[in-house]
């Protein structure tokens, strides 16, 4: 923790004004109501009774510790440091009981490890992990944020949030994808989307290993594996809806 020295007399104003920042913070946090992907600056302002340079000022100190994000509208909406403020305080409530015991399941089943990932522009966060039975395997730690648009896991997310052209369309085609050394030159993966209601698109779930193993009959069974979790997780998650799946080519 930085401690600031100086005159004596300006630590109590210069304390204040820290707990009124930190206060206004927390007051655009809570602005934010169920349902609501977007507010503006003057929605934010009326919410907050706040003049809209001073929210504008802390939004942006805000944007850059990645709590808030601004669209290209100019409205803004949470970040993932909100996103997993909030998923850190539901862990203690067993938030995750859902997915985790799939993700066990799918890695005894394997021999790998399991995860599910959601895309956070242009990366990808890993939310909740299950490492492999085996001495050598793949491990990421939950919460860090990778590249989306390299490896299995990033480009399904990019696929199937409706990125144009090549690889994307097979992706979409064949309903999966499988990469080996893409990302990690040591590492292959197979990934499947998984669909909440409406179609939509809630995240991905994936096994992940040396690549000396994905061999392609293992890869065949993971894929058939996978799909089975994917659809599980949809129904946990969502509506349980997954594309039609058809054999690569």
């Amino acid at each position: 923790m930085a401690i600031e020295r100086g005159n004596p007399g300006s630590k109590k104003s210069s304390g204040g004004d820290g707990v009124i920042a930190v206060t206004r913070a927390m007051g655009i946090l809570d602005a934010f109501r169920t349902g609501e992907a977007a507010l503006t600056l003057g929605e934010l302002a009326r919410r907050t009774k706040l003049h809209k340079t001073t929210v504008l000022r802390i939004a942006r100190t805000m944007a850059a510790a990645r709590y808030l994000v601004q669209l290209d509208n100019g409205s803004w909406r949470l970040g993932p440091g909100a996103g997993w403020l909030g998923a850190r305080y539901q862990t203690v409530f067993g938030q995750t009981a859902c997915i985790e015991p799939v993700l066990r399941d799918l890695s005894a089943a394997t021999g790998e490890s399991a995860a599910f990932y959601v895309r956070e522009g242009t990366s990808r966060s890993c939310v909740v992990r299950v490492d492999g039975p085996q001495a050598i395997r793949h491990h990421v730690r939950m919460g860090e944020f990778l590249p989306v648009n390299r490896g299995a896991i990033g480009r399904v997310l990019l696929a199937f949030s409706g990125e144009p052209g090549a690889p994307y369309d097979d992706i979409r085609r064949i309903g999966h994808h499988v990469t080996h050394g893409e990302r990690d030159p040591q590492v292959a993966s197979v990934a499947f989307p998984v669909f909440g209601i409406n179609h939509r698109l809630i995240g991905c779930v994936a096994v992940s290993g040396p690549i000396n193993r994905f061999t392609p009959k293992a890869c065949t069974k993971h894929v058939q594996v996978l799909r089975k979790a994917a659809s599980q997780l949809g129904y946990e998650l969502g509506s349980g809806v997954l594309p039609p799946v058809v054999p690569a080519s």
